[in-house]
């Protein structure tokens, strides 16, 4: 396997400096051994306005069959010739962006003592490489490379050269050149994107690959247009890994869109502070108020928005009133735990169909979310800045547009009643407001007016008559009637 790296320079910036950024003396070759072979590094130019840095791969068939043991980890086909007869020494493939790593490891994250200030900078760059196995031809190459801003060259390299009948080959010679692109940046794209093109590695795809895969993407993966084809070949098609890289990915993709941190979008609601005296907890009275709201209004599909770690998800199944549950929660972390919590993996078929858990942030409008009688935001709110609130509204009341919307938060006057709260601290270190009985009142009331609903109110737990209930439900509907339970909250 052959790989080239090109740039130019000027007397002010000599293109000897690509030596510096990867660590690697022009007037030296040197040799690296890997577990399948030896990588050689060598300068067929040095000079100060072009510099070129090669790549070559020998690649120990007898060491990879000795190493995969046949099958398994490692890989190596059954068929006896097959094992040692194939074109691993000769197209880039896994082997070759396994290379890339071991050898230029230092400068795939951009690091340069000498030169960190060339090390961000863009370089003119050529890469070469005469032979890639390209499973979809010249046109996918164009389509993984050229959104990241190359220009590319893809000539489909014949069968045989006598007989051109014959037709071509899944092979390519690449050509990929780029002025605006940083050294790092170019190794990270070949280091995913040449296996991607092969689609096959050539040893165990074990979960530490979803990291590997997001570290080499940082910055580039999350927004490209083949995101998910990327993900699934680099990933060897592994359905539980590429659904995992494609959560965290859309865990990214959040986070910048919100200009926050992925720690701050990525946090499960963690176990509930409230403390009680009533031997029922507040978050079990929580559900059943909010599953006899569902059953008063004949709700079946419902939503549970803000789903946590599944606790409603859970009941809800257990009511087979309810045809079509979904729930949707921002952060990877709590949607993995709720799916182990319901079973997920080892549920009925008939079960399962009812059940589905979606991530995504309550801050933009989803297709996804129509279509349901009922959606639930249980002590969701107060978990966003005050102003996100008006994006979840329209995105639940105007976008989504359900029958029935239950919506359940903290009572801040009720606070007074907990002992181990200090004065002026919220329930949860995430609250971000926590309101009294008039500021969610009148909040609700503008949104139902704003998109054309009704909204009646309901305590959860013990109403205390002089601080109200530690949790205030709001049941908003398309309805013109008002059920008997509403208005008896209302009066009182």
């Amino acid at each position: 396997m052959f790989l080239t790296i090109t740039t130019t320079g000027t007397p002010e910036h000599p293109a000897t400096d690509l030596g510096f950024l990867l660590h690697k003396h022009p007037d030296k070759a040197q040799a690296f051994s890997t577990s399948f072979g030896t990588a050689h590094v060598f300068y067929p130019e040095a000079e100060e306005r072009g510099c070129t840095a090669a790549l070559l791969l020998e690649v120990d068939a007898v060491a990879l069959v000795r190493r995969g043991k046949g099958k398994g980890r490692g890989g190596a086909p059954d068929a006896a010739l097959a094992q040692y007869v194939n074109d691993r020494p000769y197209a880039a493939s896994s082997l070759l962006a396994v290379a890339l790593g071991n050898v230029f490891s230092s400068a795939m994250r951009g690091v340069c003592r000498a030169l960190p200030e060339r090390a961000a900078e863009p370089l003119p760059l050529r890469v070469e490489v005469p032979a890639v196995p390209a499973r979809g031809g010249p046109g996918l190459v164009r389509r993984l490379f050229e959104p990241l801003g190359w220009a590319v060259t893809a000539e489909a390299v014949p069968l045989d050269t006598g007989f051109p009948e014959w037709g071509d080959s899944r092979y390519v010679r690449l050509v990929l050149e780029s002025g605006t692109r940083t050294l790092s940046d170019a190794l990270r794209h070949l280091y995913v994107l040449l296996p991607v093109l092969d689609d096959a590695k050539h040893y165990w795809v074990s979960p530490d690959e979803v990291d590997k895969l997001l570290r080499a993407g940082e910055g580039w993966l999350p927004g490209h247009p083949e995101q998910k084809l990327i993900t699934s070949r680099y990933l060897s098609r592994r359905w539980s890994l590429t659904r995992e890289a494609m959560e965290r990915l859309e865990l990214l993709r959040l986070a910048e869109t919100d200009d926050s941190e992925v720690e701050e979008i990525d946090n499960a609601v963690a176990a509930e502070t409230e403390q009680e005296d009533r031997p029922t907890p507040l978050a079990v009275l929580r559900r059943e108020a909010i599953l006899a709201a569902l059953a008063d209004h004949a709700a079946t599909r419902v939503l549970d928005l803000g789903c946590g770690e599944g606790h409603l998800v859970r009941e809800l199944l257990k009511e087979p009133r309810f045809t079509r549950i979904t729930g949707v929660d921002v952060s990877v972390r709590a949607l993995t735990i709720a799916a182990r919590r319901l079973g997920l993996d080892r549920m009925g078929e008939r079960q399962a169909a009812r059940v589905n858990l979606l991530q995504g942030s309550l801050a933009y409008t989803d297709k996804r979310l129509k279509g349901y009688d009922a959606a639930v935001l249980s002590e969701v709110i107060e978990h966003l800045d005050l102003p996100r609130l008006p994006a979840l509204e329209y995105a639940v009341f105007g976008a989504a547009r359900p029958g029935t919307v239950v919506v359940t938060t903290p009572n801040v006057e009720y606070n007074v009643r907990w002992e181990t709260l200090p004065a002026g601290h919220v329930r949860h270190r995430d609250h971000r407001f926590e309101w009294t009985r008039e500021e969610f009142r009148t909040w609700a009331a503008k949104v139902a007016e704003r998109h054309g609903y009704e909204v009646g109110f309901r305590p959860v737990g013990p109403d205390d008559p002089e601080v109200g209930p530690p949790t205030q439900m709001a049941v908003f509907t398309t309805g013109t009637t008002t059920d008997a339970t509403e208005k008896e909250a209302e009066a009182a």
